[in-house]
């Protein structure tokens, strides 16, 4: 694979997608769009086969990884000298839209990864963090996991109990725990964030671990008996008493800050990949209404389903063009996270709402597997959720607009 985006390049154009009426292809360079159809060639080949089946069978779909790392799709948006495609924001987000397209655990998989481990080693890291992980990570050949959120502190991460307390001789211990930690149990090394004894006003700083997952200490358990992101890797992960040596920080990091900056960049790509969900369940939607018999005619010839789609389209159509908007602000460094929560919000939020729409549209075949809407519509409730929920960004977008804080 080549680890630039001259791979995308050589790549031919394929059929513009279906319903494009603000032709919004035009508003792509001739890379953005080969990067997104080489991606949406690999989904149709190699993911959608088997996603429904790995969903029911409750299972991450591992022998994509080097797949993923052949087509420079981790950490794609990081630099070239660290391994990595070193692609714009937006060619960035077009590829977790094309990857959400499958599935939000295949897009998980790549966010985590990049967004979520490789950007806080790239933003945070020392430069030998940097030249140990990132080649690797963006080949596949070393997976990654973001533990942030704990069982008690969701959307309060300030609250945290995991704790690492240095040594006299500069090492560190490690105690505590994460949940909901997507990768957790196939990682090789877990960016862990602790409070430490050093700081802000209550005594305590929130610094980044490097923690190896075969590390004495540490163990994680799967999550089970999940009813949506079914095709994900999802773990709690327990920490006690784990010895780290002094380089295992990450040194730039030092503040809530941190972790909340690695949050905005994973955020970003949410508000694509939710797009690409919503395209699927919509493109399902409306092959089905033209194949779909029901009173000698297609179900689409028909007015309350003909409303149905045209509000999947509106309603996607507006969400790509607020997520194209945001990614050419975030390559001219001039987006902010508030801008980044109504993209996530927003695009969920719609994109929820076309999953559900496209499965009643499907009727009774729209509750098996073989069909992908219903699938869409459990993992997006999942979306809506992590990340910070859909009430967390409302609360965020409040603050922005009327300059007070409903947090407290």
């Amino acid at each position: 694979m080549a680890s630039n985006s001259e791979h995308f390049l050589a790549s031919p154009e394929l059929k513009p997608r279906q319903g494009d009426l603000f032709n919004i292809d035009c508003a792509l360079t001739e890379e953005e769009r080969a990067v997104r159809d080489t991606v949406r060639r690999f989904v149709d080949e190699k993911v959608m086969p088997i996603i429904g089946d790995c969903y029911v069978e409750g299972r991450f779909p591992k022998e994509l990884i080097p797949d993923f790392g052949e087509l420079g799709l981790l950490g794609a948006n990081l630099p070239e000298e660290y391994g990595c495609a070193g692609l714009n924001n937006v060619s960035y987000g077009l590829i977790m839209q094309e990857l959400e397209r499958g599935d939000s655990g295949i897009r998980s998989f790549a966010s985590v990864q990049g967004a979520l481990v490789m950007y806080p080693i790239y933003a945070f890291g020392s430069e030998e963090q940097k030249k140990h992980w990132l080649p690797r990570m963006a080949k596949g050949t070393a997976i990654g996991c973001f533990g942030l959120t704990e069982s008690d502190y969701g959307s309060n991460p300030a609250g945290m109990i995991t704790r690492a307390r240095q040594q006299p001789d500069g090492t560190w211990i490690l105690n505590g725990g994460k949940m909901w930690i997507t990768n957790g149990s196939q990682a090789h090394v877990c960016v862990v964030w602790a409070k430490t004894e050093d700081g802000d006003d209550d005594g305590h700083s929130i610094k980044g671990f490097l923690v190896p997952t075969d590390a004495k200490g540490f163990t994680s358990r799967l999550v089970k008996g999940k009813l949506s992101l079914r095709a994900s890797d999802t773990s709690e992960l327990v920490f006690s008493d784990i010895h780290l040596p002094a380089d295992a920080v990450l040194p730039k990091s030092g503040t809530l800050k941190s972790p909340l900056m690695c949050l905005t960049q994973a955020r970003y790509g949410i508000s694509w990949g939710a797009l690409g969900a919503a395209m699927a369940c919509y493109e399902e939607a409306l092959s089905y209404s033209k194949q779909r018999v029901m009173f000698d005619r297609p179900i689409g010839g028909f007015q309350i389903q003909q409303v149905r789609l045209a509000d999947m389209l509106t309603e996607i159509t507006k969400g790509q063009l607020v997520s194209l908007h945001l990614g050419r602000m975030k390559d001219a460094g001039t987006f902010t996270p508030q801008q980044v929560s109504l993209a996530k919000r927003n695009n969920v939020n719609i994109a929820t709402d076309v999953a559900r729409e496209a499965r009643r549209l499907l009727g009774g075949n729209g509750i098996i597997a073989e069909y992908h809407s219903m699938r869409h519509m459990a993992n997006l409730e999942s979306v809506y959720t992590y990340e910070g929920t859909h009430d967390v960004h409302s609360l965020i977008l409040g603050q922005a607009v009327t300059g007070l804080n409903a947090f407290k």
